[in-house]
């Protein structure tokens, strides 16, 4: 299955088999800038995104993605794009594109 990844306010699209990158690859993938310090190991959280829509379809965020966010003070609302594997059809947001 595919999905499609739409990225506000850029309005760049990518579309992939459904679970086979993160959103911070996908991001990247589709030509957009997106902070990632630790190598994608989920330890900075830079690559905090906001899932416009399509939320439904991913997993909720672990445990370890809350304290990560906690600790580093980032908006408990956006998600760890490192940490994210569409698996359905997706819209997210970041100021600065």
């Amino acid at each position: 299955m595919r999905c499609r990844v739409r990225f506000l306010p850029s309005e760049k699209e990518l579309e992939f088999e459904a679970g086979e990158m993160t959103l911070l690859e996908a991001t990247r993938a589709a030509g957009l800038p997106i902070a990632s310090a630790c190598g994608e190991n989920g330890a900075c959280a830079r690559c905090g995104l906001e899932i416009v829509e399509g939320a439904d379809g991913i997993e909720a965020a672990s445990a370890r993605e809350v304290r990560i966010k906690e600790r580093n003070r980032i908006d408990a609302t956006l998600r760890l794009a490192c940490r994210v594997r569409p698996r359905g059809d997706m819209t997210v947001r970041a100021a600065y594109w």
